[in-house]
């Protein structure tokens, strides 16, 4: 089984996150861990300044730590009217400890006087794995529309105002299995599960 010793940690403290990331491995045989069973790991800084640079630096700090393998990511809104904003402050885009609301009341205030046809965007998001000897990473990458408010009650972050046009609903109208499916954090955790598995076999 090399170097995994069939345990693999999760390198974030956002539950619904790691509830996303965890649920692709499912039948995977590893024990996926989580940063709650780390209480010593706390909020690790995101001072990069790319969703690679964040992805990797989480990964290497819990595995500095802990030395066991260990998967950190980062996901990035991308709207093309406010020149890739958010990007890799997606998560603290109205600030610091503020909540899923507050970020996306921001973002839908900043493209209050932007017509439809230019509210294009997408979310992206890169899987960074290290072992201490191996490093992997993968992506994935779904476009969108910004709706002018919120539908559905699903999904979490931005979920509720990302709308999918050949879908005709937005991230947070899916269910758990078709976001897994076609997501851009699923299509990520789906290359990293095969690259996984190839190393555990």
């Amino acid at each position: 089984m090399g170097n995994l010793n069939l345990k693999l940690i999760i390198a974030t403290h956002n539950s619904d996150k790691e509830k996303e990331l965890r649920s692709v491995l499912d039948d995977c045989p590893v024990e996926v861990m989580s940063l709650e069973q780390f209480p010593e790991i706390g909020d690790i800084e995101e001072t990069g300044s790319t969703l690679y640079e964040n992805a990797k630096l989480k990964a290497d700090t819990v595995n500095r730590i802990t030395n066991l393998p260990c998967l950190g990511d980062d996901t990035g809104l991308e709207v093309d009217a406010l020149g890739g904003a958010p990007g890799v402050y997606s998560a603290r885009y109205a600030g610091d400890n503020v909540s899923y609301e507050d970020n996306l009341m921001k973002l839908l205030s900043e493209l209050r006087s932007t017509p439809s046809e230019k509210r294009t965007a997408r979310f992206r998001t890169i899987i960074f794995y290290t072992d201490g000897e191996r490093e992997l990473y993968t992506q994935g990458e779904i476009q969108g529309i910004i709706t002018k408010s919120p539908r559905g009650s699903n999904g979490f972050g931005y979920d509720p105002v990302f709308y999918i046009p050949e879908l005709k609903k937005t991230m947070a109208e899916l269910t758990p299995a078709e976001k897994n499916k076609l997501s851009h954090r699923g299509q990520a955790m789906g290359k990293f599960r095969k690259l996984l598995l190839d190393i555990i076999q």
